[in-house]
């Protein structure tokens, strides 16, 4: 396990994402990338025991990061889960200094912000749920408000595993993390 940055943090960082959407291609992809860097990553299917109560862990989990890394795609918003996270991420922005990073998957960060199209519609379900005037909602709307203004990677049809490549490098110079020299004939380590 990599050492965080900042005292009293288990994880380098927590990757928010929606999990039908990426999980299996550009997620993947980030997360292994991540992970041969020496980046600590909090992932739910990699971290989560069976058994576990997802919510509390999550919680935890993204109270215990230097970094969050939210990826947004189209479907991010149509589950509830994801808009605790990031209400929870920016929170802790606020609170605790958390560093968010935010991906643009193939949305545009004005629809994040604004609640335009498909957040829109997803929005538009979640009031008709738990009321228009809710205060989970209206939580969620300024969690993604926030989250949308803050400067990030648009993707929409670029080169994926170049923009990966940046991201790795982003968190490393956030994490100020330096190669460690090594002496070109070591003594007393076996091959």
């Amino acid at each position: 396990m990599a050492s965080s940055s900042k005292p009293g943090r288990i994880y380098d960082v927590f990757l928010s994402f929606r999990g039908t959407d990426l999980r299996n291609n550009f997620l993947g992809h980030l997360y292994k990338a991540l992970d041969k860097s020496g980046v600590y990553t909090f992932l739910d299917s990699e971290e989560l025991r069976k058994g576990d109560e997802i919510s509390p862990v999550l919680m935890k989990a993204i109270e215990q990061s230097c970094i969050a890394i939210i990826v947004f795609s189209e479907d991010y918003t149509s589950s509830q889960w994801c808009l605790e996270e990031v209400a929870k991420i920016m929170e802790c922005k606020e609170q605790t200094d958390l560093t968010v990073l935010p991906v643009f998957y193939k949305v545009d960060p004005r629809e994040v912000r604004g609640g335009r199209q498909s957040y829109g519609k997803a929005l538009s379900k979640h009031e008709s749920k738990f009321g228009k005037d809710s205060e989970k909602v209206k939580r969620w709307k300024k969690a993604l408000f926030s989250a949308g203004s803050l400067s990030g990677w648009p993707l929409s049809d670029g080169d994926e595993s170049e923009l990966i490549q940046r991201i790795v490098k982003e968190i490393s110079t956030h994490l100020d993390r330096s190669p460690l020299h090594v002496v070109k004939h070591p003594v007393g380590i076996d091959s």
